[in-house]
């Protein structure tokens, strides 16, 4: 059944400032072919949103324009070749826009359950953060337990899920954070040491926390010039994983010390990957994370939620670094 009365969205009027986000009407997609149409109750906030809406993140072809890649809410319709969901079930998905909308179209492949215990605000925060921090964690950056990693920005949304994933799978975690508040949070979540990269050398600390090793993972968001101070910090074998270049995107580097230590840089994006790429990583988070959701053991760290039509004031407040965790607007 097509539903024909209209949804309200959350629309880019032009690139700008938060005030360009503003409510409008839209017709409600309906679910083409292997898709889920979902009443949204709430919707993650990221920083590709912010860069989107300033106009320097463009959706992929074929993609909404409307903000908005992490979704919570109850299937209102299925598409044709989708067997695995049923009109009422409560998923969490990741999408490639749309989110900031009453109703969302998302592939079925790139829906999950919403964890057991949770509610529609904690499921929201996680498709986009775990997803990111898991294929470039632990599968790009091959994070074993035993070993060490350091992640920066350990207060975001990624950060949070990071430090409690790796401690959880029993590796070595430092963090940098911009605060002592953030500081505080990050070893709260299982750092076993933050740094405030405000003031002091983040990479004389990991030299002196790993008795002058390194650690053997990086996870960076930064880009510019701590790629540098990154393979600095690298131990042999180590590898740098790049995901953000919020400091840049050009970097010089020493690349004697790339080859002397055996070192690995690599990094992805995730919003242009196949539906089957991000199914795939789908399952992966289903069969190792899932449990630890519904087990306490990890958690999504909520900030603060805001009703959709205020998505100009989420944005305020993620472009201002205030906060630790995730935002979340409801719908």
């Amino acid at each position: 059944m097509i539903i024909t009365t209209p949804m309200t969205v959350i629309e880019i009027s032009e690139p700008g400032d938060p005030d360009v986000l503003r409510p409008a009407e839209r017709p409600t997609p309906a679910p083409g072919s292997g898709e889920v149409l979902v009443k949204v109750a709430a919707a993650g906030v990221n920083r590709p949103d912010v860069a989107q809406r300033l106009g320097k993140y463009p959706p992929p072809p074929g993609a909404s324009d409307i903000p908005g890649l992490e979704i919570a809410g109850t299937i209102e319709q299925t598409g044709p070749g989708v067997p695995d969901w049923r009109v009422g079930d409560r998923v969490c998905a990741l999408v490639t826009g749309g989110g900031y909308a009453e109703y969302c179209v998302a592939p079925a492949r790139q829906c999950l359950p919403v964890p057991r215990g949770f509610d529609f605000v904690a499921a929201a925060a996680i498709p986009e953060t775990f997803f990111t921090v898991w294929t470039n964690v632990f599968e790009r950056g091959r994070l074993k337990p035993g070993e060490s990693i350091l992640i920066h920005g350990g207060s975001s949304g990624i950060g949070t899920a990071a430090i409690q994933l790796a401690r959880t799978f029993g590796s070595r975690v430092f963090a940098t954070a911009g605060s002592a508040e953030k500081c505080a949070a990050c070893q709260q979540l299982g750092a076993q040491l933050a740094i405030n990269y405000r003031d002091t050398d983040f990479v004389a600390a990991i030299r002196d926390a790993t008795g002058g090793r390194g650690v053997d993972v990086i996870l960076d968001m930064v880009g510019g010039e701590y790629v540098q101070r990154n393979i600095d910090a690298l131990g042999f074998e180590g590898r740098l994983v790049q995901i953000s270049t919020l400091g840049g995107a050009m970097a010089q580097i020493n690349m004697a010390l790339v080859m002397q230590r055996r070192l690995t840089i690599t990094g992805s994006t995730l919003r242009v990957r196949s539906v089957a790429e991000k199914g795939t990583i789908a399952k992966a988070l289903r069969e190792h994370v899932w449990p630890l959701f519904e087990s306490g053991a990890v958690q999504p760290v909520v900030h603060a939620t805001f009703p959709l039509r205020a998505a100009a004031e989420a944005h305020r407040l993620m472009e201002s670094s205030r906060h630790i965790g995730k935002l979340v607007l409801v719908v």
